[in-house]
């Protein structure tokens, strides 16, 4: 035999040989010994303790998936039980992991290549305890320290060899979750599904496209608080490989209840160890919007019962801001139906929601504290206190101005069509909203009313204490026979109002921001009627009882109703405020004060001939907006002479009160000619 050959099998007995020496080491050597070194190694690595309480050691077997002649090669098999991974010295639980057996089944021919190929990995009833304490401090951050002698990380070179694991597997798992800076406590159970799920049977799709997720594969329940409120749910996501990232996303289903809110995903997570994103159909419903803000930390106004559901896209940036759009949702608030879209970016200084909103069918108080309505009516019947005392009219309640400077906002919402009953005839409504650094504005804020249109811009500075408010309104072409269609005797009507009111003040409430108040209210009325019937219809008691003292039962033709109100630090003065009647002229003067809500008003009627009025002196209304007390002056008629009160005759600016006439029907506007001879009469 030559040498050669020889050699090569010496080298081949000897390599044979050895290899049978490692089998029978590594089959009859006790690995528990070195568990005092693992568990020191470890402990130091990760600071803080680290235990195999159970036996340590490594077989050999032949793996259960591989086929062909890779199946015949046995494997290093490494196994542990009672591995406990403690707690750092501020957490003072017993342990944050605790795994009763871990098995792992390396490929070793991969070793030749430098690739550590770790074909399986079996995790036996896991349980961890994930703990934040109240100073921000938590469990689950490792500070893995560094290594002082080390080079420069960038004069590094990576290394050549790569760890890749193909299949992880566990039993029923537990998470248990303890937060207080989210008032949270809640455990996750995790369980293997009997059978994988595929994707589109959950959450739709057909698989074209981008690459498809991967079944479901684990079933998992939550049972707890969040916030204070109770919270359960159940749902299923994929198997723990789809975690390692690339193209694939990572299937997630859930249906959550927290308090009276319930949210329910289905779809997937975009590379979620990468922390890339998420696109879910997502459905929410509840008690009221604003309650999303515990789970959100959107701010949302008070509404009645909700639901909606649409597509949510998360795209997660630490650098620019994270961003969540929830597109063309569909749902309802109260009897109110709603779609659109709504962005939410978390950047700095503050997140921002924009969006538009559509109702085609909008119930006018489902929807009020979106354009700043009090919301004591939903308050009230969530059972909640509504903080309005006993006899006041004004509303009292604070507005939230704290949460304005958590968030700003630029959202559209328009209704086409409004249903308020037959006391305001509303027909649409458009607003536009924008809260910025605390600064809320509304602008347009525009009602189609009554064939007219009332258009507000209303602005509210929160970040300031006391809060400063100002609106500015105009109502134009108000037709009197739509504001009350049930009056036979407006139909036809050529009646037309039109306005102007300007209030600025500061408070922190609808009353507060009145009683401080200063501005101006124009109002024009051109053709009408009045009578105790029409009050009665209209709710005023205090009417009523002025129309039937003033007129009987009988309706009584306006020609031209004039009001011009100042208003002086809450005191409401009026300069004009008239109405002439076929048969008299009735002015009104006195001060009414939006800080006690009081009334101090008289009326005084001046009769034209044509007819005798009933009222022989005049009417007072006095008392408060919620209890006023009207009677008739006990001392007589003041002199004629005294007395020149028709609308003609008062000695007012009347510019504003012109302004207001419609020029399209100056021709036959009942208060232009009486406002052009006051005009001409402060001009000379």
């Amino acid at each position: 035999m030559k040498r050669t050959p020889r050699i090569a099998i010496g080298a081949l007995a000897v390599l044979v040989g050895l290899i049978v020496v490692l089998v029978v080491f590594v089959s009859l050597f006790d690995w528990n010994l070195l568990k005092p070194t693992v568990n020191r190694q470890v402990s130091a690595a990760i600071q803080r303790p680290f235990e195999i309480r159970g036996e340590l050691g490594l077989d050999w077997s032949r793996p259960e998936s591989p086929s062909g002649w890779r199946g015949w090669i046995p494997w290093p098999h490494v196994y542990a039980g009672d591995v406990v991974v403690g707690n750092p010295d501020h957490v003072e639980a017993d342990h944050m992991a605790h795994v009763q057996r871990v098995d792992v089944w390396l490929a070793p021919l991969g070793l030749l290549s430098r690739r550590v190929s770790i074909q399986r990995i079996a995790v036996h009833r896991p349980d961890a305890g994930l703990v934040r304490l109240a100073d921000g401090r938590d469990n689950w951050t490792f500070d893995l320290g560094s290594d002082e002698s080390a080079s420069d990380p960038e004069d590094t070179e990576p290394s050549s060899w790569t760890v890749v694991i193909d299949e992880l597997v566990f039993d029923e798992g537990t998470v248990t979750y303890d937060d207080a800076v989210l008032d949270a406590d809640f455990t996750v159970t995790i369980d293997p599904l009997g059978k994988p799920v595929p994707f589109a049977q959950i959450a739709g799709g057909d698989g074209d496209g981008d690459p498809a997720a991967g079944d479901y594969v684990f079933g998992v329940r939550v049972e707890g608080r969040y916030k204070g409120a109770p919270l359960s749910g159940t749902g299923r996501m994929g198997g723990m490989l789809a975690l390692r990232g690339g193209d694939r996303p990572f299937p997630i289903q859930a249906d959550v209840r927290s308090g009276s809110t319930r949210v329910q995903v289905a779809g997937a997570l975009v590379r979620p160890l990468d922390l890339g994103g998420a696109d879910l159909d997502v459905s929410f419903s509840g008690e009221s919007l604003d309650n999303l803000e515990r789970l959100t930390g959107v701010t949302l106004p008070a509404t009645p019962a909700y639901a909606t559901d649409g597509h949510l896209s998360a795209r997660f940036d630490t650098v620019k801001g994270s961003r969540f759009s929830y597109r063309d949702f569909n749902g309802r608030i109260g009897d109110s139906d709603i779609r659109g879209t709504l962005v939410y970016t978390q950047a700095a200084p503050r997140p921002k929601l924009s969006g538009e909103l559509v109702s085609n069918r909008l119930r006018f108080s489902d929807l009020a504290p979106l354009i700043g309505a009090d919301s004591n009516a939903h308050k009230a019947d969530r059972g909640e206190d509504t903080r309005q005392p006993a006899g006041r009219v004004l509303p009292v309640e604070r507005f939230d101005t704290e949460a304005w400077s958590r968030m700003d906002a630029d959202v559209r919402f328009t209704a086409k069509s409004i249903q308020h009953g037959d006391t305001l005839p509303l027909s649409d409504i458009h607003a536009h909203l924008v809260l910025d650094d605390g600064e809320l504005l509304i602008d347009p804020l525009r009602f189609g009313v009554a064939g007219g249109e009332l258009n507000t811009t209303l602005r509210l500075t929160g970040r300031t204490d006391p809060m400063v408010g100002r609106v500015d309104m105009h109502a134009r072409r108000l037709r009197l026979d739509e504001i009350m269609p049930a009056v036979e005797a407006l139909e036809g009507s050529l009646g037309q109002i039109n306005g102007d009111a300007t209030l600025s003040g500061s408070g922190d409430s609808v009353a507060d921001l009145l009683a401080d108040s200063n501005g101006r209210l124009t109002v024009l009325l051109d053709r009408g009627w009045i009578s105790r019937n029409l009050m009665e219809l209209a709710g005023l008691n205090v009417g009523n009882y002025v129309v039937g003292e003033l007129f009987g039962d009988e309706p009584v033709r306006i020609n031209c109703a004039a009001a011009d109100l100042i208003v002086d630090d809450g005191r409401v003065r009026p300069t004009v405020f008239v109405f002439d009647t076929e048969n008299a002229v009735i002015n009104v003067t006195g001060t009414t004060h939006f800080a006690d809500e009081s009334l101090d008003l008289k009326i005084a009627p001046e009769s034209k001939g044509a007819r005798l009025l009933t009222l022989r002196s005049p009417l007072y209304v006095r008392g408060t907006y919620a209890d006023p007390a009207p009677g008739v002056e006990a001392a007589p008629l003041v002199a004629r002479a005294a007395a020149a009160i028709a609308l003609g005759a008062v000695a007012t600016p009347a510019a504003a009160l012109l302004a207001l006439v419609s020029p399209t029907a100056a021709d036959e506007n009942q208060c232009a000619p009486v406002l052009q001879r006051l005009q001409a009469r402060d001009d000379s």
